[in-house]
C-alpha cells in the first residue's frame, strides 16, 4: 500500500477512550443512524456490546457531521460496500481512494460468536495484520456486508480457521450457520474485524450500490455519495449535549482499507 500524509482541518481532539466516551445503555436501547445516499436511505442500528465503536461513530456524526458528502469509495458485488475516507469528499473522478482516515485507531471489540459478519452487518475497516496485529479499527472507515450464501464446505473451512485462531474456543452457533447458508454474509472476516451494528432498513439500497459499475480499484464509475448521516435515535442523555469545539489536527494516517 502507498504511504500518504494527510493534513486535515478537522476532528477529534483526542482518541476514543473507554472512560471518556462510553455510555451505559440498556440492551434494548440501541442507537440508530440514517445514512442518506444518492441511491436511497440506509438505516443502521449500533450495538451496545461494542461501545467504543458505537460512541465513536455517533461522535463523528453528532459533533462533526463527518460523513456528510463522503463517497462509497469501494464496492464489490456479493461482498460489501465501503465508505469513510475523508479524502473522498472532494476527490476527482477516478482518483484512487481508501488510504485515509483520522489520526487515531479504535481498539478491537470482536464479540464472536454473538456478533458476526452476517448480511447487513456494519463493521469497521482497518489496516492489515502486518502493521496492525491487534486488529485495531480505522477511526472513520466502515463497510456494510452483503456477502453471498455459503456452502456447508465453506462453513467447515471457516470453522477450521476459527479453531486455529482461537484455539478451539469459538464455535459457530446454529444461528450463524443458518444465516450464512440461507441469507449470506462474509464469515472469512469473523475474528479479524469489529462488527458494531447492522442494517435494519435499506438492504435493497445496499444491494443497488454493490452492483454499480466500478473501475479497477473498485471505486464506482459514477459517484455514490452519502448526502447526510444523522442520528435518529441517540444515546440517553446525549440528545441535548453541547457540541465540542473542533481542533486542527495533523494526521499522518493511512486507511482503514478492508
Amino acid at each position: 500500500m502507498k504511504q500518504y500524509i494527510l493534513i486535515m482541518c478537522m476532528l477529534i481532539a483526542a482518541a476514543v477512550s473507554a472512560k471518556g466516551q462510553t455510555s451505559v445503555v440498556k440492551p434494548g436501547e440501541r442507537p440508530e443512524v440514517l445514512i442518506e445516499t444518492t441511491m436511497g436511505n440506509i438505516r443502521v442500528q449500533l450495538y451496545n456490546e461494542t461501545p467504543l465503536h458505537r460512541d465513536n461513530f455517533l461522535k463523528l456524526i453528532r459533533e462533526h457531521h463527518f460523513y456528510d458528502s463522503l463517497l462509497f469509495h469501494r464496492v464489490i458485488p456479493d461482498f460489501m460496500i465501503q465508505a469513510g475516507d475523508p479524502w473522498s469528499k472532494n476527490a476527482k473522478k477516478g482518483e484512487e481512494l481508501g488510504e485515509h482516515s483520522l489520526d487515531y485507531n479504535i481498539p478491537a471489540e470482536i464479540r464472536l460468536p454473538g456478533i458476526y459478519h452476517k448480511r447487513g452487518a456494519l463493521a469497521a475497516a482497518r489496516e492489515p495484520d502486518n502493521v496492525n496485529p491487534k486488529h485495531e479499527s480505522s477511526s472513520s472507515q466502515f463497510y456494510i456486508v452483503y456477502g453471498k450464501k455459503q456452502s456447508e464446505k465453506a462453513i467447515a473451512r471457516q470453522q477450521h480457521r476459527l479453531d486455529s485462531v482461537f484455539n478451539d474456543s469459538i464455535k459457530m452457533t446454529p444461528e450463524m450457520i443458518e444465516q450464512y447458508t440461507t441469507v449470506g454474509g462474509t464469515p472469512h472476516l469473523d475474528g479479524g474485524y469489529t462488527v458494531f451494528g447492522e442494517v435494519i432498513e435499506g438492504m435493497d439500497v445496499v444491494d443497488k450500490i454493490q452492483r454499480v459499475e466500478r473501475d479497477k480499484n473498485d471505486r464506482p464509475i459514477e459517484d455514490v455519495r452519502i448526502i447526510k448521516a444523522r442520528i435518529i435515535k441517540d444515546l440517553p442523555g446525549m440528545e441535548k449535549k453541547p457540541k465540542v469545539a473542533t481542533k486542527k489536527k495533523s494526521a499522518p494516517k493511512r486507511n482503514g482499507r478492508r
